[in-house]
């Protein structure tokens, strides 16, 4: 039992002088190499503005992937299509309410752009289409009543926006559905120019022309000039004539004609 000890105890000792002297050096070395240099102030400057700018590039660049399939596809399709700037008057003329994927190749609202559909809602109505008129906000129901005897166009499908789907609580099918989906409803509403069977509910050019700018064109100026900015800073970045210049031209030499 004491030999047992003593070697535990001589083991103890041992551990305890390895690491003292790794303790000794490790002070030695940091010692012998001194304080770590302190960066100047240009290469602070450099270093928060290299991280700024790559930050700036990343962030706005990732929002493309994001924006562009939500909110820019959508606003370029809708000036594509040409609606008409002025409010025509509507009627609802009957609502169809499917079920099954192959039945619900579209719908008039739903909630999930990417989510496929099981049930969906179709929503016809006919249109005044007379570009000269305007829909007669202040006019009283008995008016409007009276209005609905007025020519008007073939049958056309209702959507919520040009692709039909969105999100809360900018869309929201249920009240949508609740307001326009029965027959004989009455309402303003936008025809497509080129394609007169697309009818929506609300339009303004100018807030698709914004919707553009704000979410593709800002975002993809932010990406491109820090980009270059960062190419500007860390990389040779000047025509390929100039460093031409600086490069010694190697000459072949010349071999003599034996014969």
């Amino acid at each position: 039992m004491r030999s047992d000890s003593s070697e535990l105890l001589l083991e103890q000792q041992a551990e305890e002088l390895r690491k003292k002297k790794l303790l000794e050096l490790a002070a030695a070395k940091k010692a012998k190499n001194g304080p770590p240099p302190k960066r100047s102030l240009r290469e602070n400057a450099s270093f928060y503005t290299t991280s700024g700018l790559a930050f700036l590039s990343v962030t706005a660049g990732a929002s493309l992937l994001f924006l562009v399939p939500l909110y820019v596809d959508p606003a370029i399709s809708t000036l594509v299509g040409d609606f008409v700037e002025r409010p025509t008057m509507c009627v609802t003329t009957r609502r169809e309410d499917m079920t099954g994927l192959f039945n619900c190749s579209w719908s008039s609202c739903r909630e999930g752009c990417t989510s496929d559909v099981f049930k969906c809602t179709h929503i016809y109505v006919t249109f005044i289409d007379d570009l000269n008129f305007t829909f007669p906000f202040n006019a009283t129901p008995a008016e409007l009543f009276n209005l609905t005897d007025i020519e008007r166009s073939e049958e056309a499908i209702l959507l919520v926006n040009i692709k039909g789907c969105g999100y809360p609580p900018a869309v929201k099918c249920k009240n949508f559905t609740d307001l326009y989906g029965f027959e004989g409803a009455v309402f303003p509403c936008y025809y497509s120019k080129q394609n007169k069977t697309v009818v929506m509910t609300a339009y303004n050019r100018e807030d698709q022309v914004n919707t553009i700018i704000h979410f593709f064109v800002v975002p993809f100026i932010v990406t491109v000039v820090s980009s270059v900015f960062l190419c500007i800073m860390h990389c040779d970045c000047r025509c390929k004539k100039e460093r031409r210049r600086h490069r010694h031209r190697h000459r072949r030499p010349r071999i003599e004609n034996l014969r």
